[in-house]
């Protein structure tokens, strides 16, 4: 029996090419990634394990990490319409899956990829261009587009047989919730965007990110999905939007950074970040007394690094938008060159 190897994300397309495949006598197994920047909570059960219980296939998870984010950071092939990477995302992707699939004596990669159902990375075009920049020509099987597509080595060779593929195209997912119906998959997901780096507030908090600092850790990612986010000057300031948000900010600070909080009233948890100097801690002061309940022109805030001891007395600021994290006015789609973008 021929072993393919499936690109799995659990939702509907996904799941569709996997049925097509596997009903055709392939033994499948399936692999997810997971990026720093997935709409999925690991503390949560993921999609694509349900799914792949259901269907009945092995799963692997990978967890993408620094060589993911050195991805984000300088894409050979520029962003789409906000920080996502999706051509270069694409690419490192299948060249960890081609490995993988020497693991496991699969002889072709299947996707649940459309043609033209998104725009930057599933162009016929940007497919092949794709293909030839991970080294698997031939390699990939798309189920559900294979009829609008050149004939692959799995077709070829007779591992599937090609009228019993696709022709689907576009963004409309009619006919996959047809074939869904008819095939009786009734529990997949809504469709929805899964990357953060398509979402421009927070794409907005990595570009800043980007700019201000060369190391980026996996503990700075995880930061940008929590509180608001301020810049001023060389500081980094955030500000805990409720007492789950405060909990988090307290773990993931680290050591050097000044914690502040209002005493006695209900208060966010900021923390400061860079340089302490007279000026940015009176900021932070003023951001945290303007987010709590305290009222009055002149709120007492508690400061420190291991925890709030030392006390400041400011005037809450009335506009905190001026120092906001924004989506700049001008970005260019190109790679971030000498942490400029």
């Amino acid at each position: 029996m021929v072993r393919a190897l499936a690109l799995f994300s659990g939702g509907l397309d996904s799941t569709l090419a996997v049925k097509i495949v596997k009903d055709q006598g392939v033994d499948v197994v399936a692999l997810k990634f997971i990026s720093p920047f997935c709409l999925c909570d690991r503390n949560v059960t993921c999609p694509a394990s349900e799914a792949s219980k259901r269907n009945g296939i092995p799963l692997k998870i990978v967890y993408l990490g620094s060589d993911y984010l050195r991805m984000v950071r300088r894409p050979r092939h520029g962003y789409g319409s906000a920080l996502n990477p999706c051509i270069d995302c694409r690419i490192l992707m299948l060249k960890k899956a081609k490995r993988y699939a020497r693991e496991v004596d699969a002889k072709f990669i299947v996707t649940g990829e459309v043609l033209d159902q998104r725009p930057m990375s599933q162009r016929l075009e940007t497919l092949k261009l794709i293909e030839r920049e991970a080294g698997l020509e031939g390699k990939i099987l798309r189920p559900l587009s294979a009829k609008l597509l050149p004939e692959t080595e799995a077709e070829k060779r007779g591992w599937v047989d090609r009228e019993k593929l696709l022709d689907i195209r576009g963004r409309s997912r009619r006919r996959q919730m047809e074939l869904a119906a008819k095939l009786g998959i009734r529990d997949y997901p809504s469709p929805a965007g899964g990357c953060l780096l398509t979402q421009r507030e927070y794409a907005a908090k990595l570009i800043d990110l980007f700019q201000h600092k060369k190391r980026i850790s996996m503990r700075d990612i995880r930061l940008l999905r929590i509180g608001r986010h301020f810049r001023f000057g060389e500081n980094k300031i955030i500000v805990g939007r409720n007492m789950a948000e405060n909990k988090l900010l307290l773990a993931l600070k680290n050591k050097s950074d000044y914690v502040f909080e209002v005493p006695s009233h209900g208060s966010p948890i900021t923390i400061l970040q860079g340089r302490k100097n007279k000026r940015a801690v009176i900021a932070a002061a003023r951001l945290t007394a303007r987010y709590s309940d305290a009222e009055g022109d002149r709120i007492p805030v508690k400061y420190g690094v291991k925890r709030p001891s030392r006390k400041i007395i400011v005037e809450p600021i009335s506009n905190p938008e001026t120092w906001r994290i924004a989506w700049p006015r001008k970005v260019q789609k190109t790679p971030i060159r000498n942490n400029r973008i």
